[in-house]
């Protein structure tokens, strides 16, 4: 089995739908399986996947268990090469998938790769790469400072805007809403941290990757698009409880307890592209 597509589900009926589709057909020509973990929506997703793709295996969850249990239960069962982590409220382009596991054929060290991501207005999406979010990394952003310096490595680290839009690199984070993984490098890192409910844990593990010795790349190559918007309500008490409780849980995994393992200086890359 080349890919295992693994999407976590939680009352996106017709989003989900979408993102399905598109993924069915960047995947006709690739050995793939298909896993959607369904955390108790209400909004009748679960028949309405059962009816319209009847070869996705579908797991029904009897709760919200969060994104990163969710993503678990599927991994444990996934038996591809690859492992794509994508959320359900994204559209993927019909080469997506060739593309990028083609890109991480050739480059044996890669060991997770997140793509070019736009919104539905055909806008770029900054978050499609990013830099480890150290603590003044953290202070940097929610103070605003780093737009007075959005090429600077040490200030603007969230965003990795030093790297171009259509620039292949090395980056620290990839984003949850799509990451392809190489299955193997999950043995030596281990799953998603499910203490990570939801927020955090694409931060977790891309940091573990690169622990492991393996690197993440930004791929701008192809795209997908990323209805956040629909779906993403910031600046709500869940929200805000959610996203700063991940940033506590990861500070406190890597800053606060232990030294921070430090890792390798980064390069753009220089290999011809798939």
């Amino acid at each position: 089995m080349k890919l295992s597509i693994i999407i976590v589900n939680y009352n996106r009926r017709d989003l989900i739908s979408q993102a399905l589709s598109s993924l069915i057909k960047a995947a006709e020509n690739i050995e793939h399986e298909i896993f959607v973990v369904d955390n108790a929506s209400l909004d009748l997703s679960q028949p309405m996947i059962q009816g319209r793709y009847p070869h996705v295996k579908l797991i029904e969850n009897q709760k919200n268990v969060g994104l990163s249990k969710a993503s678990n239960q599927a991994l444990r069962q996934a038996t591809g090469e690859y492992v794509l982590l994508i959320h359900p409220d994204t559209i993927t382009n019909d080469d997506t998938l060739t593309k990028t596991l083609a890109f991480m054929d050739i480059h044996p060290k890669a060991g997770g790769l997140g793509v070019r991501m736009i919104n539905g207005q055909g806008q770029f999406l900054p978050e499609s790469k990013r830099g480890l979010p150290t603590p003044w990394a953290f202070f940097f952003r929610m103070t605003n400072f780093y737009k007075l310096f959005p090429k600077s490595r040490l200030i603007n680290r969230y965003h990795a805007d030093w790297i171009e839009e259509f620039e292949t690199a090395e980056v620290d984070i990839l984003s949850a809403a799509f990451m392809l993984i190489r299955r193997s490098v999950l043995a030596k890192t281990g799953l998603l941290d499910e203490r990570f409910f939801i927020y955090g844990e694409d931060i977790d593990l891309s940091y573990r990757i690169r622990l492991a010795g393996y690197k993440n790349y930004y791929f701008p190559k192809t795209y997908i698009i990323h209805l956040r918007g629909l779906s993403l309500q910031k600046f709500t008490w869940n929200y805000i409880s959610n996203f700063y409780g991940a940033m506590f849980i990861f500070a406190a995994k890597y800053f606060i307890k232990t030294s921070m393992p430090k890792l390798a200086g980064m390069r753009k890359l220089n290999t011809p592209q798939a």
